[in-house]
């Protein structure tokens, strides 16, 4: 059985359970937090919520100092969680914010706080 979830009192945005353990299943790894967190940061703060700035993967290589098979794994984790999506330039893979998912995360949260 599958559970809807909404997240917004206006029903605007609903996730299902699924897709909700989806989620925190793939933000339970400690470097896919920190990778999500990183692209979230760089959506909202360093270009602001209405651009379209992504992180290129050769970035997490450096700052979380593990190998590109590695880091590989957990984008396509947060890939099919559906938290980011990605895109290939040229030789390079850059990692773009899901941000209606992101919103429907907020407000499930939101809705749980009060």
């Amino acid at each position: 059985m599958t559970t809807s979830i909404n997240t917004q009192s206006d029903g605007a945005n609903s996730l299902t359970t699924e897709a909700l353990c989806n989620a925190f299943k793939a933000l339970s790894n400690a470097n896919r937090l920190q990778m999500y967190r990183e692209i979230v940061r760089m959506q909202r703060h360093d270009v602001g919520p209405d651009d379209d700035a992504g992180c290129v993967l050769y970035d997490f290589i450096n700052s979380l100092n593990i190998g590109a098979p590695t880091i590989s794994h957990h984008v396509k984790e947060l890939v099919n969680a559906n938290l980011i999506r990605v895109e290939r330039n040229g030789k390079f893979l850059t990692c773009y914010l899901n941000e209606p998912m992101r919103q429907a995360l907020t407000g499930f949260f939101s809705d749980i706080s009060e």
